[in-house]
């Protein structure tokens, strides 16, 4: 029997994840003119899945990245790092919100690589 109270908990944390999206798949069948924004939107709605808050804000670097080449020739594939933190505004509705930012891509590329738990530098 699964106890309900400790996936609740789990999604109280403050924690950082690095994922590859893969956009390519997402986009399939994507007006060329809409790809860009229609790519932000499903970075959005990953991390609204990832981390469970509906509360979810895009960095300017990683929208410059999606946009570098273009409306039509955004990226088959991005690493991004999404963390959920505490959101300090007292009349926020949601305590926690989620940052989604461009995670640097190592040497090898993006082949083999999974979700990493990226541990708070304080």
């Amino acid at each position: 029997m699964v106890v309900k109270g400790a996936s609740k908990a789990r999604k109280e944390d403050v924690v950082t994840r690095e994922y590859t999206i893969n956009l390519h798949k997402r986009l399939h069948g994507c007006t060329f003119k809409k790809k860009a924004p229609k790519a932000i939107k499903e970075i959005r709605k990953f991390a609204q899945m990832a981390m469970g808050t509906t509360d979810v804000r895009v960095d300017v670097k990683l929208n410059k990245h999606i946009w570098s080449r273009g409306i039509r020739s955004v990226p088959r594939r991005i690493r991004v790092r999404i963390a959920r933190k505490r959101n300090d505004d007292e009349d926020a509705k949601e305590e926690l919100y989620s940052l989604v930012t461009v995670a640097e891509i190592p040497d090898g590329g993006l082949k083999g690589l999974g979700t990493q738990v990226i541990d708070d530098e304080v």
